[in-house]
């Protein structure tokens, strides 16, 4: 068992997180994003970032009222989020990745536990690393299209170009993160490691999501300079 102060914060950070996502949610069905992904994206981003989320599609995310123009955001700004692009996509795959193998063990037994992995968190990252490439992919099709004006195979190639890169180092830092609390901090100091369908575990998931996106800025950062990813 887990202490009731950890219980209860984990609690009270979730549901900070859904209220802030109901909340941006609520706000973009009247002020539509000038790019429509980014509807999707700011709740998301909500979900695991908090009250930090809500700050920053406040501050940088909210279409401005009529009359009253917004300075242009520099560029370190549209990096973020871009970042917060591709987080999003990672977030939607590892919610759905973690909880069908959750709800169907043999999806993970299929992915290496038992046979490969004696802990199922390892055979479920896999599972977690797909899923989000797959929402990843749709992501960055739904963005990079629009701008470029490509065909279908084409935007899926440079959906896949722009994504992968920036994928792989938020899902490091997501799963570096989530080695350390589960391992090096709940089973070390509490005997275990939090399951899929405790808080405890979200919790620990909300602030993994924010080390990913420490590790893909930098990445991101490249990829626009590079030409392979479009700033938002």
């Amino acid at each position: 068992m887990f202490p009731a102060w950890l219980h209860w914060l984990a609690v009270g950070m979730l549901a900070l997180g859904m209220l802030c996502a109901a909340a941006i949610a609520l706000d973009v069905l009247r002020h539509r994003q000038r790019m429509a992904i980014m509807n999707v994206v700011w709740p998301v981003t909500a979900l695991y970032a908090g009250a930090l989320g809500l700050w920053a599609y406040a501050r940088y995310g909210r279409p401005v009222r009529s009359g009253r123009p917004r300075r242009q955001a520099g560029m370190s700004v549209r990096i973020a989020k871009s970042t917060l692009h591709c987080g999003s996509g990672c977030t939607l795959g590892d919610l759905a990745a973690e909880w069908l193998a959750f709800a169907f063990p043999a999806v993970a037994t299929g992915f290496g536990w038992h046979r490969l992995f004696e802990e199922k968190i390892f055979a479920v990252w896999l599972l977690d690393f797909l899923f989000a490439f797959a929402f990843g992919i749709v992501f960055q099709y739904l963005a990079i299209v629009p701008m470029r004006h490509l065909s279908f195979r084409r935007g899926l190639l440079a959906a896949a170009k722009a994504d992968a890169l920036s994928l792989a180092a938020w899902q490091v830092g997501m799963y570096g993160a989530m080695a350390l609390l589960q391992f090096g901090l709940l089973r070390r100091s509490f005997g275990r490691v939090a399951p899929v369908d405790t808080p405890e575990f979200w919790f620990a998931m909300q602030l993994a999501m924010l080390a990913g996106f420490v590790t893909a800025y930098p990445v991101n950062r490249w990829l626009i300079r590079r030409g392979l990813k479009e700033a938002m």
